[in-house]
């Protein structure tokens, strides 16, 4: 399976082998909050009030497909909010119902009536799968359990979140390769207008994610309009680097035309009728076909995003707010493998051309001589993909005058194909304290997890993160680049590390 193909499949497959507890909790008694666009009938389970299926905003169907997200209309009598809503559109076929109509969010929160800290999490899936409640997002217990609210949100993906339809329909459509982003913006404000009826604190919101979650987290910190939405972030395996220009999104959006007509033989006309799966299939066929990683993305429009997102947040965009961001050492393995039988090439390459990449993977032979070539393979694109990016934002958003903890994670898979990798998604079982462990390591790992899980809440909290049996975890600042390293005993226990990889970090200064 090639890297595009896996991601559509699902980021969190792996993750979801990882945690064999089922979510399917029992139904427990009934409970009523009212919202101001009405009342929703949750339950209560197991100490905690669970609301799923809440509509944040208005269904971007019909007239709306294409369109920027609009505030959810009221409803009358109570509705039921006991069941998950449908995944966005996607390529491959899940194991729940896909629909358009997808803006839907869910609620874990604590008995009482707070004020509560808040955590928004956004899913990850590459911008075209995923969805709010997969694996073990399906439960978000383990933070209401410490006292927060958690919420997770559902966006557009694909060609409906991040394409640029204005060349193709008309000015009306200007700006819709950030839908996604009006999504998540519009999720956040029915987050700060309804959140106190759960016991939440809308002055105290985290809005976090992984991978694509995390880079679209990233993206709206240098979003002038969605700073009073949010007051902290948790970045995950992201960076804010995954935007065109407005002249590449005209030329995606050419392009998904030519696959559109080829496969459904629509014109442009039809973009605004077809069903949702024959866009689906023009979309797959279009991302086969084109060169470049991830060509479904968001766009410097200049209006939402008015330049590059790290040049805004440098500027100051996220000032005052406080960020958790890290990577895990290897990412990459999960989509290269360990054994790679070729160099790294445009499938694996999302930020750069494989002319601007090669140079730089060159002087990996110097900077890491010891290392198997496969390992230099898997570190490369490791760091041009989730690690670079991600430092860059901690950078400029410092420069900003925001505060920053960066991590990474140095803990190995235990058993499997990927043993001793730290690979993409394996920091995702530590941080919702879902770790599985094999026999010999089961006691280590559910221990590091519960120091991640902690540290992660205290953060949420508005304190340092901080955990029994971690060191004190220090501020990043651009001198001395502190950094929690998250380790798993054997002599790699956890630790804090100052210019970690600083030597491999300078190849990369001028060319990311």
């Amino acid at each position: 399976m090639d890297r595009r193909s896996f991601l559509v499949n699902g980021m969190f497959s792996a993750c979801a082998l990882r945690t064999s507890a089922c979510f399917g909790a029992q139904a427990g008694a009934p409970v009523v909050v009212r919202t101001r666009s009405g009342a929703l009938r949750g339950e209560i389970v197991d100490g905690m009030r669970v609301f799923k299926g809440v509509p944040f905003a208005q269904a971007p169907v019909g007239e709306l497909r294409f369109l920027p997200a609009q505030k959810v209309a009221p409803w009358t009598g109570e509705r039921d909010a006991t069941r998950f809503a449908a995944a966005p559109m996607q390529p491959e076929a899940t194991e729940v119902a896909h629909s358009e109509d997808c803006l839907y969010l869910n609620v874990w929160a604590p008995e009482g009536k707070g004020p509560f800290p808040v955590f928004v999490w956004v899913h990850g899936g590459g911008f075209t799968g995923g969805y709010s409640y997969q694996g073990m997002f399906a439960d978000g217990a383990a933070f209401a359990r410490e006292g927060i609210v958690c919420v997770t949100v559902a966006y557009r993906l694909g060609v409906f979140g991040f394409m640029d339809c204005e060349p193709l329909l008309g000015a009306k459509y200007a700006g819709s390769a950030n839908n996604a982003l009006s999504d998540l913006m519009e999720a956040l404000r029915w987050v700060q207008e309804n959140i106190a009826a759960f016991g939440g604190d809308p002055g105290r919101v985290t809005l976090g994610g992984e991978s694509a979650g995390a880079k679209l987290t990233d993206i709206l910190m240098g979003v002038p309009e969605a700073k009073p939405l949010f007051q902290q972030m948790i970045s995950e395996s992201g960076g804010a680097e995954r935007v065109w220009s407005r002249a590449v999104t005209a030329g995606i959006s050419k392009g998904f035309m030519e696959s559109w007509a080829a496969q459904a033989g629509g014109g442009r006309g039809a973009l605004q009728t077809a069903e949702g799966a024959d866009l689906i299939r023009a979309q797959k066929a279009f991302i086969d076909t084109w060169p470049q990683h991830f060509p479904l993305r968001a766009e410097i429009d200049g209006r939402l995003v008015p330049r590059l997102p790290v040049e805004t947040i440098a500027a100051g965009s996220s000032k005052g707010k406080r960020l958790l961001i890290g990577t895990n050492r290897e990412e990459s393995a999960l989509f290269i493998g360990p054994h790679p039988a070729h160099d790294p090439s445009a499938a694996q390459l999302g930020n750069m051309s494989v002319a601007r990449f090669d140079p730089v993977y060159a002087k990996y032979v110097g900077l890491y001589p010891e290392m198997s070539v496969e390992e230099r393979r898997i570190r490369a694109v490791t760091a041009e993909e989730y690690w670079v990016p991600s430092l860059r934002v901690a950078e400029a958003h410092v420069k900003g005058g925001g505060n920053a903890y960066v991590y990474e994670l140095d803990f190995g898979e235990t058993s499997g194909r990927l043993k001793g990798y730290s690979y993409h998604t394996l920091e995702l079982g530590l941080v919702w304290n879902a770790p599985h462990g094999d026999v010999g390591n089961a006691l280590a790992e559910a221990a590091l997890g519960k120091r991640v899980h902690a540290a992660w809440c205290g953060f949420i909290r508005g304190e340092p993160p901080a955990a029994e049996g971690l060191p004190v975890w220090p501020e990043y600042d651009l001198r001395r680049r502190g950094t929690m390293v998250f380790g798993m005993g054997d002599g790699a226990e956890s630790r804090v590390v100052d210019g970690v990889q600083g030597a491999e970090l300078r190849v990369w200064d001028g060319v990311m």
